[in-house]
């Protein structure tokens, strides 16, 4: 589904085996109709970065009921962590992009599953953003050393792959039987950023070390571009349920910072036994330099613009 079949990106999934192109907007009702009509099994995966928290909830949900009413057969949730719930709703810990998908699953995990299957996938963040939104940067002082900066402190933080998660969907589809009501954690690994730079290092030779920062100073080193812009680009701004960047990214940090996220690895080995088990092996695998790369859409479109 796309709202342009002419974009590039769509132009590039047309081209593989197999691939149908459905124009239209995710979060209109007739067009989902459409789409769920003959589909026997779905992966549902929202962008709250466009339409904010409030809204993901309510599609989320009324996504799950169209598929439903379709007859599509499995459904699977990309979820992600629910900060606020981790956390005893300790209002700090509020994630808008987090909470979202965690409200939908919560709701999605109360259904039943014999009329129609449902799973939840939950991911973390992309170990392939260390090209991206998290990657490293040169020492002002000294061009030769590179710096891996967050407000973490010594907790280790949850990343996955998004190749092997790609895979945790497919035998998700695979094994609807064992995949049926699950909520399934997939994570490459929990990794603290001083061994993340020490893995830099063994990897591609060159110096590398992690600073511990504030929130202010990393929202100051510019992570993005107005850290007081509201997360929901796509509806209007004076909605007060929205949270800007500053306070949507705040609590995100808080939760891994927290350690309140534990890794579950046994059942990712039983389903994926070639998984890629380790940041370092993923950065051996793609001849990581840390030099900037395209993985999410709307920093790779920001890019693009700056470059128009």
């Amino acid at each position: 589904m796309t709202r342009s079949a002419q974009s590039e990106a769509a132009q590039e999934l047309a081209a593989l085996p197999n691939v149908t192109i459905l124009e239209g907007e995710t979060f209109d009702e007739k067009t989902l109709i459409k789409a769920f009509k003959g589909i026997n099994a779905t992966f549902v995966n929202t962008n709250g970065f466009a339409i904010g928290e409030k809204a993901e909830v309510y599609w989320g949900i009324r996504i799950y009921e169209i598929a439903y009413g379709a007859g599509v057969k499995h459904f699977i949730w990309g979820s992600l962590a629910y900060s606020s719930k981790m956390a005893n709703f300790d209002p700090d810990f509020h994630c808008g992009h987090l909470d979202g998908k965690g409200k939908v699953a919560d709701y999605i995990t109360s259904q039943p599953t014999n009329h129609m299957a449902w799973s939840i996938l939950q991911s973390a963040p992309y170990v392939d953003t260390l090209s991206q939104l998290l990657r490293p940067k040169p020492d002002p002082n000294d061009p030769s050393l590179m710096v891996f900066s967050a407000p973490l402190g010594d907790a280790a933080m949850p990343l996955i792959e998004l190749g092997d998660l790609g895979k945790y969907a497919k035998w998700m589809f695979d094994h609807v039987d064992r995949s049926k009501g699950m909520t399934l954690k997939a994570t490459t690994e929990h990794i603290r950023w001083a061994d993340l730079a020490k893995d830099y290092t063994a990897v591609t030779g060159r110096k590398a070390v992690y600073r511990d920062v504030t929130l202010d100073e990393y929202f100051a080193s510019g992570a993005f571009p107005d850290p007081e812009l509201k997360v929901g680009h796509s509806v209007t701004h004076d909605d007060p349920t929205l949270l800007t960047y500053r306070e949507n990214f705040s609590a995100f940090w808080r939760l891994w910072k927290s350690g309140l996220d534990k890794g579950s690895y046994e059942i990712l080995d039983e389903i994926l036994p070639g998984r890629i088990r380790s940041v370092k092996e993923w950065m051996i695998k793609t001849e990581y330099t840390g030099e900037p790369g395209t993985v999410l859409k709307d920093y790779t479109d920001r890019e693009k613009k700056k470059t128009a």
